[in-house]
């Protein structure tokens, strides 16, 4: 120490050894931040997934935002560190700040299908294997991913939904009932017998299987069949039924009545009206 001394100074020595002991603790003190913030990190994102599982969040999500609080959390971890170890920081800081609004500007469309995402997959209003009719489609949920939601129409074919417009935009899922009415008009030539009508129409309903014909103490809204003379049009009388059923039956109970009910009134003898002109000529 002496020679030290002899050869930069006394004031120069205790100016360095004055350096070296805060350069020491500095790199204490941020192995001890390391240590205790990564453990801190560990605690903090399996509390996040265990939240995730008490909610039944999808597996996707679940990951997807595990990994998210843990790049969050060691990127202020990481800060913390360089400022203890007396780094200016707010020059990080405004990098990382500008940083993210560029990025953030540029794929703004794409946060907002994620945002989406988050929301559907945390509130669940509709599941896959759900039918829905949304932005213009409809058909049945395939898969439910972070920026889209891929569903099957009718017909075999795949669309691809951007989850931003689902989660903000109304939405019907046909399936969340378990109960749905059909809802059916047949239209009749005037002159008809309306209460003969009404009863082989009621006998129909009450042929078809898949209809319920009693009400459901689980349901109040469900009814036995009804049927009713419901307009008076240009050209016939508009008698429309009421049947309910099981979500899944909603199609097969259309088709049923509308077949069997053309079938049999039509070979009963009664008119099917359509659009007419009388012209009369002087």
């Amino acid at each position: 120490m002496e020679q030290f001394q002899s050869w930069f100074g006394e004031s120069a020595v205790q100016t360095l050894t004055g350096y070296a002991v805060g350069f020491c603790k500095n790199i204490i003190a941020a192995i001890v931040i390391y240590f205790v913030g990564k453990w801190l990190i560990q605690k903090v994102v399996t509390l996040v997934e265990r939240l995730l599982e008490k909610r039944k969040a999808e597996a996707s999500l679940k990951s997807f935002l595990s990994s998210v609080v843990r790049v969050g959390l060691w990127l202020m971890l990481t800060i913390a560190i360089i400022s203890v170890m007396g780094i200016e920081t707010s020059s990080f800081v405004a990098l990382f700040t500008g940083a993210g609004m560029a990025i953030g500007m540029a794929i703004s469309g794409m946060l907002g299908n994620f945002a989406g995402g988050v929301i559907i997959l945390m509130f669940k209003p509709f599941k896959v294997g759900d039918y829905i009719k949304a932005q213009g489609y409809e058909g049945k949920v395939r898969e439910i991913q972070i920026f889209n939601t891929v569903v099957t129409t009718r017909d075999n074919r795949t669309i691809i939904i951007p989850n931003g417009g689902l989660s903000t935009s109304s939405l019907e899922n046909v399936t969340t009932q378990k109960y749905r009415r059909v809802d059916l008009t047949f239209d009749f030539a005037y002159g008809t017998d309306y209460e003969v009508v009404r009863k082989a129409i009621a006998d129909i309903q009450d042929r078809c299987p898949q209809i319920i014909k009693e009400p459901v103490a689980e349901d109040p809204l469900v009814d036995v069949p009804w049927q009713g003379l419901t307009n008076l049009g240009e050209s016939g009388v508009t008698i429309t039924t009421r049947s309910w059923c099981l979500s899944t039956d909603y199609f097969a109970v259309s088709n049923y009545m509308n077949y069997t009910v053309y079938q049999e009134l039509r070979e009963s003898g009664f008119m099917f009206p359509f659009n007419q002109l009388d012209v009369h000529q002087k």
